[in-house]
């Protein structure tokens, strides 16, 4: 009896350790195979800014670094580049959507998030939400051509003859414009802060709410003195995120910001951004227009890495305090 019981002992002994054995071997499997994934992704990201920089290279030996940014005049006839009026298209579309999707994005989170009304109600509105951010870029941009610029003519218009007498509102006024641009990139990136700044307070333990209702605070009190605090490194992550997406849109830009390669003040005139400019002229560019489109990536890839880096510290800060 006592040998039988000694022999099952024994076989659970190899058992066990068969099985931690084979855990082993499968953890350090799975370390291995994703720290080779990891790498690999990195080596094809410093690839693709490897091989951008080789190939404008020729164009920033040409034209160097601080007059192809500071120069207004886009001229391949003459070999004469600069894209001073497609970084500041760049910046201020994506500022007026920032300025638009910010309080709309949280404000839309919060409400999706704090009980204010029923599931009901709210599982429609974040599935609408999620199906924007479904759409592709070009069916956006027919839409803002045959439906928002048609609708917005005669509002620019009215800003034109009222207040034309601020540089913002002293343009054409023709729809395709800089603020055209800047609406509707408000309304590509606003889903990216819903859903993030949603998921970062569904996420918050709810003994903070409970802690903060039973001190006497109330429900607003709560939100903006406890919830968002709390949350405010996703949030700000949600934000930079968006704004990534708006340095970089291609499609819409090209569609709708007009294309010209001007430095205006006004917010009602034609401009253009950094990928609407590659985009336009890409198909029918020569080698040196090539090499320079090729640089202009560049520029854009450095402008969307500051803002990363940006984001990284912002929030490794708010995480910190």
């Amino acid at each position: 009896m006592a040998s039988s019981t000694g022999e099952s002992i024994r076989f659970a002994k190899r058992s066990i350790e068969r099985k931690v054995t084979t855990e082993s071997i499968f953890d350090r499997g799975f370390f291995w195979l994703t720290l080779a994934m990891a790498i690999a992704v990195a080596a094809l990201l410093f690839w693709i800014v490897l091989q951008m920089t080789s190939s404008a290279w020729p164009a920033i030996q040409t034209f160097g670094v601080w007059d192809f940014i500071s120069r207004t005049t886009w001229d391949p006839v003459q070999n004469i580049y600069g894209i001073l009026p497609q970084i500041y298209g760049t910046l201020v579309t994506s500022f007026i959507a920032l300025l638009i999707a910010i309080p709309v994005g949280i404000g839309t989170a919060i409400f999706l998030t704090e009980d204010f009304v029923s599931d009901k109600i709210r599982t429609p509105i974040a599935f609408a939400i999620e199906l924007i951010v479904a759409l592709p870029s070009v069916v956006i941009g027919l839409w803002g051509i045959f439906v928002l610029v048609p609708f917005l003519r005669p509002f620019f218009a009215f800003l034109n003859n009222t207040l034309g007498w601020i540089p913002l509102f002293a343009g054409n006024a023709r729809g395709f414009s800089l603020l055209t641009l800047g609406l509707v990139l408000s309304v590509m990136i606003v889903p990216i802060i819903i859903s993030i700044t949603r998921g970062t307070l569904a996420e918050i333990p709810p003994e903070l709410r409970q802690g903060s209702m039973a001190l006497g605070a109330t429900r607003w009190e709560t939100l903006l003195k406890v919830l968002i605090p709390a949350g405010l490194s996703g949030i700000v992550s949600s934000i930079m995120l968006a704004l990534g997406r708006a340095l970089g849109e291609t499609m819409v830009a090209a569609m709708l910001v007009g294309n010209s390669n001007r430095l205006s003040a006004s917010l009602l005139d034609p401009g253009s951004t950094i990928a609407s400019l590659i985009a336009s002229q890409f198909g029918e560019a020569g080698r040196t227009q090539v090499a320079a489109l090729l640089y202009a990536g560049v520029i854009l890839m450095i402008m969307s890495l500051m803002v990363n880096i940006l984001a990284e510290i912002i929030i490794r800060k708010f995480q910190n305090v």
